[in-house]
């Protein structure tokens, strides 16, 4: 007898590219015998896939997965990144006051960028300029676009990772965030989140509450964690 496919349900998500006719089904019609034709090939084709069941559900043994599991994912590394910052230690959390101000006073900065940013893009930037030996100028990260800002913020998050914290580092990186447009790209939103944890990790190093080093961690890790968003990150106020 000549099958025929039975209408689908499911509304059909592309159309067909190639014609199939009708394929007659006999009682000799065996499945694992190689096609003879293209067109008795397409026509198997269509007849398995009708045959398949709109959904399926795999049935998975975890003990088996775990036994013969062929790629190895370092727990600590998993852990980094689904994980907050570092809390303080006793002492060194900002009071929320502080952090209320900081983020204020950081929201002023950008709003005085982004007045300057049509006036420095029209002057033209020397080549020989570079970060190195340079503070982050406001006739320099104005002329900035996103793409350059999230690249020179994931170069100094990257060294940031295997150096300490040092004033310049912190300049440059206050200049970034306050160039850093919002709603955040995917790239800026995991680059700032990797610099909030970074900056907790190096402060838990730090010997004294009255280190330098102590408030300017605590800015990037407030202005992160509060002026973008990222409230997980936030540290517990003093």
């Amino acid at each position: 007898m000549a099958w025929v496919p039975a209408e689908s349900a499911v509304e059909e998500l592309m159309p067909r590219l190639l014609p199939v006719e009708p394929c007659d089904l006999t009682e000799s019609f065996d499945p694992s015998v190689p096609p003879r034709t293209s067109q008795e090939y397409l026509q198997r084709v269509q007849i398995e896939a009708a045959r398949c069941p709109e959904v399926v559900v795999a049935q998975i043994d975890p003990k088996k997965l775990r036994r013969k599991q062929s790629v190895n994912v370092s727990v600590s590394f998993i852990t980094r990144q689904l994980s907050g910052c570092q809390p303080a230690p006793e002492g060194y959390s900002p009071t929320l006051q502080w952090q209320q101000q900081q983020v204020a006073q950081f929201s002023a900065v950008r709003q005085s960028v982004n007045r300057h940013r049509s006036h420095w893009k029209s002057q033209q930037l020397d080549s020989n300029v570079t970060m190195i030996g340079f503070p982050p100028l406001l006739s320099i990260v104005s002329r900035m676009n996103q793409a350059t800002v999230t690249s020179v913020l994931e170069y100094l998050s990257n060294w940031f990772g295997e150096k300490d914290f040092t004033p310049e580092l912190g300049r440059w990186l206050y200049a970034l965030l306050a160039c850093l447009e919002k709603p955040l790209l995917p790239e800026a939103h995991s680059l700032i989140r990797q610099l909030a944890r970074r900056c907790s990790e190096v402060r838990l190093l730090v010997d004294s509450k009255d280190d330098e080093r102590v408030p300017a961690l605590n800015l990037l890790i407030c202005l992160v964690s509060r002026y973008f968003d990222q409230r997980d990150l936030a540290d517990e106020p003093s």
